[in-house]
């Protein structure tokens, strides 16, 4: 079998992991790398396993880590040219250090084929679609204003999909950010909010997905609660029991999730 968890899931930091048999894939690393190491030492995995660090885009809560974990373990490393143009250009990438761009490819990454797609953020950013050896299937897709036909293309046939839910809208637009930054997080451009997750969610299980990690929380526009009465509101509407049906899972925002079998 395949395991999805991330190791700490929020504003603050993002960092996911999938793992099939004896080897593993990361997504992003927005802590440090000492927190990146001791949750995978919590995890019982080893650096020299994992195959490759894809990442979604630039911002800082899903790079900060890199550059002294890549100084130190130089993993291959994987994202849209400009995020990885943008980078370099930073010094985040150790010369000792692959960096391959995965624009509009399939590629074979260890016994994981990894697809990259676009998503809508306010600078170049992108999702995943991961087959495992085993022939299973996830996506992993947060940072995205709204879910383009591109990104709903991908995460669709899904065995798991890891799906943002960044923000409440009530708490946002009540709350104490300043009017640009909810604008921005609001935008086609930002973040997905907690009815638009449920919605998509909703469809995806009418497509035949089963399982579901909610990603990217805001430590001030949400909470697990928020996020969890929304989604089964919707489901339960629909006629589908959460927890009978299908699993639904908030990822911990500074603790290792429990791992999610797919």
């Amino acid at each position: 079998m395949a395991y999805f968890t991330t190791l700490y899931s929020g504003s603050s930091g993002n960092c996911a992991l999938i793992r099939s048999e004896d080897k593993y894939l990361l997504i992003d690393m927005g802590k440090s790398c000492r927190t990146t190491l001791t949750a995978l030492k919590s995890l019982g995995l080893a650096v020299s396993d994992c195959v490759g660090i894809l990442v979604t885009h630039e911002h800082s809560d899903h790079v900060s880590g890199l550059d002294t974990f890549l100084k130190k373990h130089p993993v291959p490393l994987y994202g849209c040219a400009d995020t990885l143009d943008t980078l370099a250009s930073r010094g985040t990438i150790p010369p000792a250090v692959e960096a391959i761009p995965v624009d509009g490819q399939t590629l074979e990454i260890g016994s994981f084929t990894v697809t990259s797609f676009p998503t809508s953020h306010d600078v170049p950013c992108c999702g995943y679609r991961i087959r495992t050896q085993e022939g299973r299937v996830m996506a992993f897709a947060t940072d995205l204003g709204y879910l383009t036909p591109v990104v709903q293309d991908n995460l669709m046939g899904c065995d798991l999909v890891a799906l943002e839910a960044n923000y409440d809208a009530f708490s946002l637009h009540g709350g104490p950010y300043p009017y640009y930054l909810k604008v921005r997080i609001a935008s086609d451009r930002g973040h997905l909010d907690n009815k638009a997750c449920a919605a998509e969610i909703l469809d995806l299980i009418q497509d035949g997905c089963k399982k579901f990690a909610l990603c990217h929380l805001s430590q001030t526009n949400n909470s697990p609660e928020l996020v969890m009465t929304t989604v089964y509101n919707v489901l339960l509407a629909a006629g589908i029991q959460p927890g009978r049906d299908v699993l639904i899972q908030t990822q911990s925002r500074s603790e290792v999730s429990p791992y999610i079998e797919f």
